[in-house]
């Protein structure tokens, strides 16, 4: 978003809350209390914010350290970014938020957010940036209306939101992440920032159905800045009980500078999905499937799908989860005149292994296109704070020569994660991962790389 927008967005936010400010009478502060039932002025401190607006303040921060050994490093998440990460750096981040909402007397709310992202990078080496990377900018700040109980048909019928702001599709297999990181910015794990530079999202949910319109503007880094937007219809249907089933469909239409995304502009995509449990009687088997299809004439026509399958055994100790997903992502058949090569688009994550799949393939070195594989995947949890995994992939190509023009082989790596979630109390979570992939011949053939990966990671979270 330029600045003259967030400078709109900021004032719309303070004319909002002015007349709350102005119905306010200077009144003493309420009484402490000193522990001994007597009151203490100087310990009830007020924040100052309008009392008829309910305010609420979030503190998040992040801090990982990360290791590889033959590390094969370039940037999927953002191609054409040029970038170095070391075989050790060091990553943080800090974002403070605060949201308010104000209740009118239809019972409808007026909602706002604002927030901000810092972020570091230790010990990577960007060139043209230095040896260390940093950014502080602003991520959230948006102002919506939800109807509440105004409208018939269920609490929050209706919901208008613009600014910068968030916006999610299902799992996250094409859309989610609204910002870029790495680069000039740092932080390339952390994924601190999600909200888009500029969204507009109109949202009608009466009961089981959901129907949502959208505009959505990524916030890129400015050295590969593409330009990249979008508008799309969403529908959303949930059913059986507790609403195990869910089914949606969605329509996209893109636009991007032409000159450095031709593919994405004037890019029609369509995507179905369905998330279930579909037998009463056996609940804790689920099913996930998800298909999209890109059609922009020549200059892009693709195809992507995936299907899981997973089963929870609730009643066994430490709650295993054993589950098993391919996934497809088309490649460019060099054969062809058209371009067949499935574009990622704004994927974001949803678990451990979606939708970047890999600590090391995914996170590093393979994008979602021109990729097939296959996740086996087996979660405990041994205690309310503690789960941890192992991921099992098998990765390999639709097309070789898109891979790189001495690549005959389709083998690109077999990967092993494990990873562990520490939940410390309730503001502190600690997560661990180790790695190991054996590239396959696909990989020998590009880069001549014939090492095994071996990768490490300790993350911490703090969130208030």
């Amino acid at each position: 978003m330029n600045r003259s927008r967030q400078r709109a967005l900021f004032i719309a936010i303070v004319l909002l809350t002015a007349p709350a400010v102005r119905a306010q009478q200077a009144a003493p502060d309420p009484p402490g209390d000193d522990g001994n039932g007597k009151a203490n002025d100087e310990d009830a401190r007020s924040t100052g914010l309008p009392s008829t607006i309910n305010w609420r303040f979030n503190f998040d921060a992040g801090w990982g350290t990360f290791g590889f050994a033959n590390s094969l490093y370039n940037n999927p998440k953002d191609p054409g970014v040029q970038e170095n990460l070391s075989d050790q750096w060091f990553e943080g981040y800090i974002k403070p938020a605060l949201s308010a909402s104000y209740t009118v007397a239809s019972s409808s709310e007026i909602y706002g957010k604002v927030s901000a992202v810092a972020e570091r990078t230790y010990g990577s080496v960007p060139e043209p940036f230095g040896l260390d990377v940093s950014s502080f900018q602003v991520e959230d700040l948006s102002i919506g209306w939800r109807s509440g109980k105004s409208v018939r048909g269920g609490d929050n019928v209706l919901d208008f939101t613009v600014g910068r702001a968030q916006y999610r599709l299902g799992h996250g297999f094409l859309l989610w992440d609204g910002a870029s990181e790495g680069g000039s910015r740092g932080g390339f794990w952390t994924n601190a920032r999600k909200a888009y530079q500029f969204a507009a999202i109109a949202r009608i949910q009466p009961g089981r159905q959901k129907v949502e319109t959208f505009y959505l503007d990524k916030d890129e880094l400015p050295e590969g800045d593409s330009g990249s937007r979008l508008w799309g219809l969403n529908y959303e249907f949930t059913l059986g009980p507790g609403n195990s089933t869910t089914l949606a469909a969605t329509y996209m239409k893109w636009a991007a500078h032409a000159d450095l995304r031709p593919g994405r502009d004037g890019l029609n995509v369509f995507n179905v999905r369905t998330y279930t449990a579909p037998l009463p009687t056996v609940p804790d088997l689920s099913f996930e499937f998800e298909y999209a299809s890109e059609r922009n004439a020549d200059a892009l026509d693709s195809n992507a799908w995936t299907l899981q399958g997973g089963y929870e055994f609730k009643k066994v100790t430490w709650k295993p989860t054993l589950s098993y997903r391919y996934a497809f992502f088309q490649g460019d058949d060099p054969a062809t005149p058209a371009n067949e090569s499935f574009d990622p688009l704004f994927l974001g994550f949803h678990d451990w292994g979606t939708w970047w799949q890999g600590e090391i393939a995914g996170e590093y070195f393979l994008s979602n296109s021109n990729s097939i594989s296959h996740l086996i995947r087996a979660h405990i949890v041994p205690t309310d704070s503690i789960s941890g995994g192992l991921m099992f992939y098998k990765f390999t190509l639709d097309h070789p020569q898109a891979f790189g023009p001495a690549v005959t082989d389709k083998n690109v790596a077999f990967e092993t994660d494990a990873y562990v979630d520490w939940k410390a109390n309730k503001n502190f979570t600690i997560s661990l991962v180790g790695a190991y992939a054996d590239p396959g011949k696909a990989v020998q053939q590009s880069s001549g790389r014939t090492k095994n990966f071996a990768y490490g990671m300790a993350y911490v979270g703090y969130s208030f």
